[in-house]
């Protein structure tokens, strides 16, 4: 063989080993949650992702169109409740919790920064930590009462996560995580990583105002990368302001109860105690 016939075959022997190298890499990378050679996160029965629907304050919505919807396709919601629009319709939060709904706590009075009108004069910038436990407790003291259940996990009001202003700002965070299994945000970018997630801070990713592709396209990204996807509502019914267009939550349910999309649907409480037990087996 000639010198220049042998260092042809030469070098076309080791393009092909580089790409067959390159190609597997990048299957591997592709695995669920097998992001820097991480062994990927188990779901159980073969799930490839988790989703949980959430919907706050208790809008009047959530049990008049809501609720028939959830117990028509067989899924568990978790109902962050706020306590003047639960007393509403308290007969209906109590079918809710018969069907095997979620209640979470999200504070007695709905604190949020005093930059929204509504919240001015109930401001997170004018509380302390001990205000705080006192919202956090009493909330769940109420819920127990009107309910019968102790909530397990909480929503932070409009997402945040702080009391006080300037350099007395603080977390109180540890006082979720204290409290509850699972502490949930909101308008959140990104669903959330099971291995690495702070269960006391999971995102939450806004359901409002989005139609069924939008959130499909969301819970096709949740499964591809192995994460937990958590949406957040308000109002349910036709397209308007904080409002989960009834259409796109019916289809988006049809979608995940389809064995074949591979989507763990449950409460917070049920994916946050599973996503703890198996980080505990694993020593972490």
């Amino acid at each position: 063989m000639s010198r220049k016939a042998l260092y042809l075959r030469v070098t076309l022997g080791l393009c092909g080993a580089l790409f067959l190298g390159a190609e597997a890499l990048g299957q591997q990378a592709s695995g669920p949650s097998a992001a820097g050679g991480r062994e990927p996160f188990r779901w159980p029965a073969g799930k490839q992702a988790a989703l949980s629907l959430t919907f706050d304050d208790a809008r009047l919505s959530q049990i008049d169109t809501g609720l028939a919807l959830l117990d028509k396709y067989g899924i568990k919601a978790t109902f962050y409740v706020s306590l003047d629009n639960l007393e509403k319709r308290l007969e209906g939060w109590k079918r809710a919790v018969a069907s095997g709904h979620e209640i979470g706590n999200h504070s007695r009075t709905h604190p949020c920064t005093g930059n929204y009108e509504f919240s001015l004069k109930n401001a997170l910038e004018d509380y302390t930590l001990p205000m705080m436990e006192k919202e956090l407790d009493g909330a769940s003291a109420d819920i127990q009462r009107l309910l019968g259940v102790t909530p397990v996990t909480f929503a932070y009001p409009c997402g945040q996560k702080f009391v006080g202003r300037g350099r007395e700002v603080k977390s109180y965070v540890p006082l979720v995580a204290e409290r509850f299994i699972v502490g949930r945000g909101y308008l959140d970018e990104a669903a959330n990583d099971p291995v690495f997630c702070d269960l006391a801070q999971a995102a939450g990713r806004g359901f409002d105002d989005l139609n069924y592709e939008q959130v499909k396209k969301l819970a096709m990204q949740a499964r591809e990368q192995g994460r937990w996807l958590i949406l957040v509502g308000h109002e349910i019914g036709a397209p308007a302001f904080q409002t989960t267009e009834a259409a796109a939550l019916e289809a988006l349910c049809q979608y995940a109860r389809d064995p074949a999309n591979g989507l763990w649907v449950d409460s917070v409480a049920a994916i946050g105690k599973y996503i703890r037990e198996q980080r505990s087996a694993k020593g972490k």
